[in-house]
């Protein structure tokens, strides 16, 4: 026996409630509770709205969405009613909630339950046809879909779905007023053509439509003699529709008529005083809505074009280069910000990458960034070095703040971070300068996400003059650099730590084919990843988490094709490679050299080495900065397969000095350095050059005699 047999025995039916289509399901016993022939139904989201009471209803709604935010049981009392509005029965809905945010499904069952004994006080206190009760609560369910509707399509959407028990059109249709001419914006229960008569009238015309927004009174036609004699040539085209009765009321917003709706019935209705007070004043919070949207919709399209004319199109072209973009603003206001990119050819064929975030992300910051990418692009195309770039900009912004004299402008002035990257094709060479602005980070070709530190100054600004040292990288063939603004990495409540642990995840756990090809794909679901899809922009544990400005920049270096190789050649596998120098200055940046070698050795099996490691690194850097006037170069590199890999550091200096091995004793504070190396590595050594000295060592991945057991 099937389960809808079994159930149909118990009296209880199935009903399935689509949240994306709109449209809910029916078997033969749910479709009798609801008073409708047993028979399967599918029935549109307004029409099974009609049959329940509107004051449970509203209740319902409130059951549902804690449902489906909380992913539990939703299980409520609803009254079922008639054509009518009176109240055939009562049903017990049990329901489960699958999906989440607005792509969500309903599927339980619904039992009908007692009703209450005559003279109790559940009798006493049960509605069973206020009226007035009735339309407060379709009213205010109404306007709270209508508040939540941000375009004219949405609008619309959500007028066609209005009913009420005993009060449902079967047409809709918005009119509006546009340059002195009724045009038809939407309409719903009509089929493809059905209202072609109708897009675009004079508003001198004989219709209804024209009537009211001319007029701005409503016009009642309760019955098709009412049509056809105050408007026979309308009425001969509407009359193949088989509608009964037509409301057409005005839609004002802020004292003036913008359009017309109009709901047609299938049934014949009186226009009582109480159904057309319920009519004018959907038609009103219909117009506010309306009139909500227009400004939404005209703020979209100034900050679409405000972001066209500010944000630049990539060069698609760059040989052997591939590069992604993304821009994504903050979730309120004009939607605009401080955020920018940019990519500037330069006079000695090279090609510069910016990227740059003013405080704030409002229109003044808007404002701000535009002139600052304007000047960066000028100073840029002049041939300046990237220090040199960043030095003028800075002077550049600092004359903005300056030029300034009441204490209001005083306290509005702004800084800017930035990153500015020159860019040699041919060579992959980066010679980078750095603003207060996060660090760029590198994908290496076997998906090692690696953040380098680079030298940097002072945010553009703060002080008129001030000196950016450069960075030089080489990114290698088949890897990937990220550059990107704050608002990528730090919200949800992240600091820079935690977020480039996340990024991390994000594009290591991302495939890229060998010619990029994906790397669009890969800007995508970091832009994703922070805020998620539109779905997602509800209450609940999915909340939208937009907090800032954010703008990407993604460069790949293409890796050769083989047939560049040749026939037989095979591309050899790149080592895994990072390259600091920490400056006699800047002792603190051993941290970051300690960083780098764990980053490096992510997936290394025995951590005892990757502590090893660091250790090394440590204390090979330590000597360099504390026994010579000169700045410590590590370079550190991972080649091999997996199983049998090799990790090799190198710390060079320019002190000819060499290293010494000493016997310290027991309280000596230092003098252990080659006494670590030796118990520690799996090689080490000191080679002399002309001018200085490199110290390096050697860990094996299927050596397992290396280790700090070496030291017990």
């Amino acid at each position: 026996m099937r389960t809808e047999d079994v159930l149909a025995a118990v009296a209880t039916g199935l009903w399935q409630w689509d949240n994306v289509s709109r449209t809910v399901t029916f078997d033969a016993e749910g479709a009798r509770l609801l008073g409708l022939p047993p028979t399967r139904v599918e029935l549109s989201e307004s029409a099974a709205r009609a049959r329940f009471h509107a004051v449970d209803w509203v209740e319902v709604q409130g059951i549902i969405n804690l449902a489906v935010a909380e992913g539990t049981l939703a299980e409520a009392r609803i009254r079922i009613v008639d054509d009518e509005g009176r109240v055939l029965r009562t049903v017990r809905s049990r329901t489960r909630p699958y999906g989440h945010g607005s792509e969500y499904s309903l599927v339980g069952t619904i039992e009908e339950v007692p009703e209450p004994q005559p003279g109790t006080s559940a009798a006493r206190t049960q509605v069973t046809g206020d009226w007035r009760r009735n339309r407060e609560a379709f009213l205010l369910d109404a306007g709270r879909a209508l508040a939540e509707a941000r375009s004219t399509s949405e609008v619309l959407r959500v007028a066609a779905m209005l009913s009420m028990p005993g009060f449902e059109p079967s047409g809709l249709a918005v009119f509006a007023n546009e340059g002195g001419r009724v045009k038809l914006i939407g309409h719903h229960g009509y089929g493809p053509g059905d209202m072609d008569d109708f897009l675009d009238q004079p508003m001198e015309t004989d219709d209804p439509a024209a009537e009211v927004i001319r007029t701005g009174r409503a016009v009642y036609l309760p019955s098709p003699e009412d049509y056809r004699r105050r408007f026979p040539a309308v009425h001969a085209k509407v009359e193949r529709f088989g509608r009964q009765s037509w409301a057409f009321l005005p839609l004002i917003n802020a004292g003036r008529t913008i359009g017309a709706w109009m709901a047609g019935f299938s049934v014949p209705v009186t226009f009582t005083p109480d159904e057309r007070s319920v009519l004018t004043t959907v038609a009103r919070m219909l117009a506010q809505a309306l009139g909500r949207a227009s400004v939404h919709e005209s703020e979209r399209e100034l900050t679409v074009g405000l972001q066209r004319s500010m944000m630049p199109t990539v060069q698609p072209d760059i040989p052997g280069m591939t590069v992604a973009a993304r821009y994504v603003p903050t979730g309120g206001g004009l939607e605009v910000g401080g955020d920018w990119y940019d990519m500037i050819p330069l006079p000695s064929g090279k090609i510069a990458l910016v990227i740059g975030d003013v405080q704030g992300h409002d229109v003044r910051a808007a404002g701000l960034m535009g002139q600052l990418r304007i000047a960066l692009r000028a100073y840029a195309s002049e041939g300046h070095h990237p220090d040199a770039v960043l030095s003028r900009a800075s002077r550049f912004l600092a004359g903005i703040n300056g030029d300034v004299a009441s204490e209001e402008a005083v306290a509005d002035q702004r800084f800017a971070t930035c990153l500015y990257i020159e860019v040699c094709p041919s060579s992959g060479l980066l010679v980078i300068a750095r603003a207060g602005h996060p660090d760029p980070a590198i994908r290496l070709s076997d998906g090692t996400l690696l953040v380098r530190p680079t030298a940097g100054g002072l945010p553009l600004g703060i002080i008129p003059d001030t000196d950016y040292p450069t960075s030089r990288i080489v990114l290698e063939p088949g890897e990937t650099m990220l550059v990107c603004t704050d608002g990528l990495i730090e919200t949800g409540g992240h600091d820079l730590e935690t977020g480039w642990s996340r990024l991390r995840e994000i594009i290591e756990g991302h495939p890229l084919d060998e010619d990029g090809g994906n790397l669009e794909q890969l800007a995508d679901t970091l832009v994703q990843a922070v805020h998620g899809p539109p779905s997602h922009y509800t209450t609940g544990p999915l909340i939208d988490r937009r907090e800032d400005d954010i703008a990407l920049l993604l460069l790949r270096r293409e890796a050769p094709a083989p047939a560049e190789l040749g026939a037989l050649a095979v591309a050899p596998r790149p080592p895994r490679r990072t390259v600091l120098t920490i400056a006699q200055a800047e002792p603190e940046r051993i941290g970051e050299a300690r960083r780098q070698i764990r980053d490096l050795m992510h997936d290394w099996p025995d951590g005892d080495q990757t502590d090893s490691a660091v250790l090394m690194v440590s204390e090979m850097v330590t000597n360099v900065l504390v026994h010579t006037d000169g700045d410590a170069v590590l370079t550190a590199e991972i080649s091999g397969r997996a199983g049998g890999r090799r990790m090799r550091v190198d710390v060079a200096d320019g002190s000819d000095e060499l290293p010494h091995r000493r016997h310290p004793g027991e309280m000596a504070s230092s003098g252990r350095g080659l006494v670590l190396m030796e118990l520690l590595a799996g090689a080490w050594g000191v080679d002399p050059r002309g001018e200085g000295k490199n110290i390096w060592f050697e860990l094996y991945e299927a050596d397992s005699d290396a280790g700090f057991e070496a030291i017990t």
